[in-house]
């Protein structure tokens, strides 16, 4: 698993919609998760904390994991309509971004703590505002966890006045 996201749609976020406790850079607890293009696919790299194990030890609370599965969605959502609208990472333009109508998670077997996860995302644009992100997450190569996310445009109420 060599996989490393180097320009990140989070890195673009203007810093009043940089907080959110999974992707926010500006959020110094959270986990600063990076989402990049792998080809047409997109991917987020995360080694858990020890503090993020669940009811067994050695395995990763499955909280943890339909968070990250939340936030590469939200991400992978966020890259494909910059995309879509003729930008790309790093060019100046703020991306659009999303917030969760639904999240599904179906833990496929336990997910081993102490090494990186790798979460590989599908878009399906449903509406000019509404995309279906399908997820796989592995572990050492092995899938571990799929989600199915379903985002909207966050609503203009939600963003600072320009």
């Amino acid at each position: 698993m060599e996989e490393k996201v180097i320009k990140a749609i989070q890195d673009d976020y203007p810093d009043d919609l940089a907080w959110c406790y999974g992707c926010g850079r500006l959020n110094e607890q959270g986990h600063h998760l990076r989402t990049g293009w792998l080809g047409e696919k997109t991917i987020t790299m995360y080694t858990p904390r020890p503090e993020y194990t669940g009811g067994i030890p050695g395995f990763v609370y499955g909280g943890l994991l339909a968070s990250f599965i939340d936030c590469h969605s939200a991400g992978s959502a966020s890259l494909y309509l910059h995309r879509k609208n003729g930008n790309e990472i790093g060019d100046g333009v703020n991306p659009p971004r999303f917030v969760t109508s639904s999240l599904q998670v179906n833990y496929k077997q336990p997910t081993p703590m102490g090494g990186p996860l790798k979460a590989i995302g599908i878009i399906e644009e449903i509406h000019p505002k509404k995309y279906k992100v399908y997820t796989e997450v592995f572990a050492d190569d092995q899938l571990v966890v799929t989600g199915e996310v379903i985002v909207v445009l966050m609503p203009k109420t939600f963003r600072k006045e320009e």
